[in-house]
């Protein structure tokens, strides 16, 4: 233990108080010592701390400590210091819009998964107005400006925003009469904020603006359309340019760039924002991993349903749906003459949303979920023990109202079709199915190549009142969760907070090969609904019971998982994958009816082919061919018409010439059926 209070000469008199580290030192200070006194007592003046914890809440390194108390530093290369460090970048750059347009009003600026972004209600910017701005930034960050917290009451905060009703809204929305709540000022520049923050701007220096688009305030198309900013930050040049980097590799792998270029999918404006047309080369990515799932699926003794893509807005209602997730959906639809004489007697959109809320009136909706339609063939007949596990799976669509400003090519969208399923089982057969689940999402990602991926388990949050059912059962489904988290011997972490409302579930995270992380596959333990529908079985005992729902979904959705594939490919699938796998290009025309020969034989075997035998030069129709990505380009010319042979251009780069047609055949489909992770052919011994 410490015993000469750090700051403080013959402080006799004054109160101490003992401050526990991580590597469990207890130290003795003065009361009122700074958490940045404490940790650069410990760890020295470059600690490399840019916020704390004390007794596991982050606070700001300028935080006094008052009582005994735990403390921690949060170094800024950690999850939480790079998230403090973006939020805190955000305040900047709303700092430097405001110097440089002294009109702009600042409303949100939040972190987000790979930087920071703020939305101002100012006039139109474009990319060319970033680089100002950005320096700005950087003169700010150079004058090293002390960080403050500070404490206001409500009629304080009303002056502070006067002029800025966006913050006036959000004071008037989210803080409680007479609660108050804190600003954080850098300079004579300020923002409404909880904290913490960077303890001063000269932690902001590496910083890079990287696009500008439009938003909408509070995400509503109806309200004012503002000015989108987004930024990266890190706390050192090295690793910023690190992640400039990867921005690069992620740039030249932009699905939607890629979609449009080996032209797998398409969205209308006409047809709707984050609606799918999935053309006829985009069609074959997704019933191939279709019918690879399908065959999974069948070996474990699923049986595959059908369900309609709208349902009544009871069915939701007593799911919990309609209820907890209303704001993301679409709005219920209404019987025709239901609705001509609501509006004959002068009923408004307000008031048939809340006699919809209430329950007064019936209508339908676009499903959100596949799992009420589930349930209702469960109980559709009785069921006894012998029945169970009962495993219903769909390839299903169901349909989202996302914010138009987060809509993003295939992986937001507002429908999309979930490789659901849902297993009815009896409590002692929980855990043996959720291993079953996990094994094919392990199959999946194993014949994909992404073998990088941690696990984690979403946990209900006790103080929140977002969740149903018994807490007996809650704790019985997340020990299953756990359990099979466990045994998968991959990283895996508990997140409180993250359950669906009806019970803990087990997500994949998966990064792919320039580093980002996607979350794909989940499988997820639930009690609640059967209760909720009153599900039942007949148990080997005679007594009624109820089953345990399991919901698995090891793509998540069909479009955000074609759209990771996509970049972590960057569109160079599997050949298994690839849309057209061999494309056949003639040197000559008197080698069109050889070309043939070999597409038909290629064809007899379901390989999927293109032929081009068109006029151009064998160069430009390679460099042509090349762009949508074959795994294998054939080249036939007289050579390969007399000796019945072909001459292969691998998108790899390897070249084989005069391959017997049979041998690339046999090779092919032994490439195509083990499904290797990238084109690689080998003569393969027929006699094997």
């Amino acid at each position: 233990m410490r015993t000469n209070p750090v700051g403080v000469e013959g402080a006799i008199e004054m109160a101490l108080i003992n401050v526990t580290l991580p590597d469990g030192t207890v130290n003795e200070y003065a009361s009122g010592i700074t958490c940045a006194e404490v940790i650069t007592d410990a760890l020295g003046r470059k600690h490399g701390c840019l916020a704390a914890r004390i007794n596991g809440v982050e606070c700001d390194m300028s935080n006094t400590i008052e009582a005994d108390c735990e403390v921690e530093g949060i170094l800024s290369d950690s999850d939480e210091g790079i998230h403090i460090l973006r939020h805190s970048a955000a305040h900047l750059l709303a700092q430097a819009v405001t110097a440089l347009y002294p009109n702009a009003k600042p409303t949100i600026g939040p972190a987000i998964d790979r930087g920071f972004y703020y939305d101002f209600a100012m006039e139109a910017i474009t990319e060319s107005d970033l680089k100002p701005i950005q320096k700005k930034m950087q003169e700010l960050a150079r004058k090293n400006f002390t960080v403050e917290r500070i404490e206001l009451s409500d009629e304080e905060l009303q002056d502070h925003f006067a002029d800025n009703p966006y913050k006036l809204e959000i004071i008037n929305d989210k803080i409680e009469d007479g609660g108050g709540s804190t600003i954080y000022k850098q300079e004579e520049w300020y923002d409404l904020c909880l904290g913490p923050h960077v303890p001063n701007t000269s932690r902001l220096m590496n910083v890079k603006l990287t696009s500008v688009s439009s938003a909408y305030w509070r995400g509503d198309q109806d309200r004012e359309q503002l000015v989108r900013i987004y930024g990266i930050v890190e706390p050192t040049k090295e690793a910023l340019r690190a992640t400039l980097t990867r921005l690069e590799e992620a740039k030249k792998r932009d699905h939607r760039k890629l979609g449009k270029d080996l032209q797998l999918f398409h969205i209308d404006e006409e047809v709707g924002q984050g609606l799918i047309l999935w053309t006829p080369r985009g069609a074959i990515v997704r019933q191939e991993l279709q019918d690879f799932i399908s065959s999974h699926l069948r070996r474990q003794g699923y049986s595959q349903v059908f369900t309609p893509h709208v349902g009544k807005l009871d069915l939701y209602r007593t799911s919990g749906h309609f209820p907890y997730y209303q704001d993301s959906q679409y709005p219920p639809l209404v019987e025709r003459d239901l609705m001509k004489k609501l509006a004959d007697e002068g009923c408004t959109c307000g008031e048939l949303s809340n006699l919809m809320k209430s329950g007064d009136i019936d209508g339908y909706m676009l499903k959100p979920m596949n799992c009420p339609h589930h349930i209702k063939i469960y109980a559709s007949q009785q069921r006894s023990y012998r029945d169970l596990p009962l495993r219903l799976a769909e390839f299903g669509t169901v349909y989202r109202w996302e914010q138009s400003g987060e809509i993003s090519g295939l992986t937001r969208v507002r429908g999309f079709t979930q490789d659901d399923a849902h297993l009815f089982v009896t409590e002692d057969q929980i855990a043996q199915e959720v291993l079953g689940c996990i094994e094919l999402v392990q199959i999946i990602f194993d014949k994909l190549g992404m073998s990088d991926y941690r696990v984690r388990v979403g946990l209900r949050d006790s103080d929140s009142d977002k969740y149903v059912g018994e807490s007996e059962r809650w704790d019985k489904a997340e020990e299953a969760c756990r359990a099979a988290a466990q045994s998968l011997g991959v990283q895996w972490s508990e997140e409180e907070g993250e359950a669906a409302f009806y019970g803990p579930k087990i997500d994949f995270v998966v990064k792919d090969v320039i580093g980002r992380e996607w979350q794909l596959g989940t499988v997820q333990v639930d009690y609640n609904l059967p209760e909720r529908f009153e599900l039942e079985y007949k148990g080997s005992d005679g007594e009624i019971h109820r089953p345990v729902m399991i919901h698995r979904a090891p793509f998540g959705s069909m479009e955000r998982f074609c759209g990771v594939l996509i970049e972590h490919f960057a569109g160079k699938f599997p050949t298994w994958l690839t849309p057209t796998q061999c494309h056949i290009i003639t040197i000559s025309e008197k080698h069109k009816a050889y070309a043939q020969e070999v597409a038909d034989a290629l064809k007899a075997h379901e390989i999927r082919v293109q032929v081009d035998d068109g006029d151009d030069t064998i160069g430009k129709k390679i460099r042509n061919h090349r762009k949508l990505q074959p795994a294998y380009m054939i080249i036939v010319g007289d050579g390969e018409a007399e000796t019945r042979t072909v001459s292969l251009r691998a998108r790899n780069g390897d070249q084989i010439s005069g391959m017997g047609l049979d041998d690339f055949i046999t090779a092919m489909c032994h490439e195509i059926e083990t499904k290797v992770a990238q084109p690689s052919i080998v003569v393969v011994d027929k006699t094997d």
